[in-house]
């Protein structure tokens, strides 16, 4: 029997890693993980959908399979999806088809021009292509969801939008990886919906907010 002091160990991945320990070692230090793509599998996966990397591409990552108070919302999404359009980078959102409303969503509130360098990935890839194609991001904007590790574990660049659950205990593990998220009274919950039913952990945090912290990423490499 191990019992957890919550205070030592803040963190998830602290924790399992300390079960691998002897009883009463302490264990500070965990790897990052470390995800690495497969380029004969990436390149069948661009063919077969039809995709191409003659443009820079930005990953939009909408979803989360542990309920809706982790979901930043589709119209703040697609205002990010312009502005980074507008730089000269095109879309793919990536997701389950689970995700599939929300791509559309995010879809619906673009304008014309702007469609046409969006391409909606969500239920057409398997999680192996998913890794794959995602090695490609130049910048990745997610929800804390499972594909927010991925991401992270490609040591991809991406800003992930926290409102139910805290970076406090569940971050992105990658060198590359920033949170935001709004410090308000009641978050995090770790609820799967709104217990207060405003959610505005999620609605009050604005697209400019977000916006600071991923355009930078856009010239880290300049």
């Amino acid at each position: 029997m191990r019992l957890l002091d919550k205070r030592q160990y803040p963190l998830m991945v602290q924790r399992f890693v300390a079960l691998g320990g002897a009883v009463g070692q302490i264990t500070e230090q965990y790897p990052l993980p470390q995800l690495k793509i497969d380029l004969e599998s990436q390149q069948q996966a661009l063919e077969r959908l039809g995709l191409s990397t003659s443009t820079p591409m930005a990953a939009l990552c909408p979803g989360a399979e542990f309920g809706p108070s982790k979901k930043w919302p589709a119209r703040s999404y697609a205002n990010v999806a312009e502005r980074l359009i507008s730089e000269g980078l095109q879309i793919w959102v990536f997701g389950s088809q689970n995700d599939a409303e929300v791509a559309q969503q995010i879809q619906s509130y673009l304008d014309q021009r702007s469609k046409q360098q969006f391409i909606d990935l969500t239920g057409h890839t398997s999680l192996a292509e998913a890794i794959d194609l995602l090695g490609l991001a130049q910048l990745v904007l997610t929800n804390d969801s499972g594909l927010m590790h991925v991401a992270a574990s490609l040591s991809r660049p991406l800003v992930a939008v926290y409102g139910s659950t805290s970076p406090d205990f569940t971050p992105p593990l990658g060198e590359q990886s920033t949170t935001v998220q709004n410090q308000i009274e009641c978050a995090p919950c770790f609820e799967r919906q709104c217990p207060l039913g405003h959610h505005r952990c999620m609605t009050d945090l604005s697209v400019d907010q977000v916006w600071a912290h991923l355009h930078p990423l856009l010239h880290a490499d300049a």
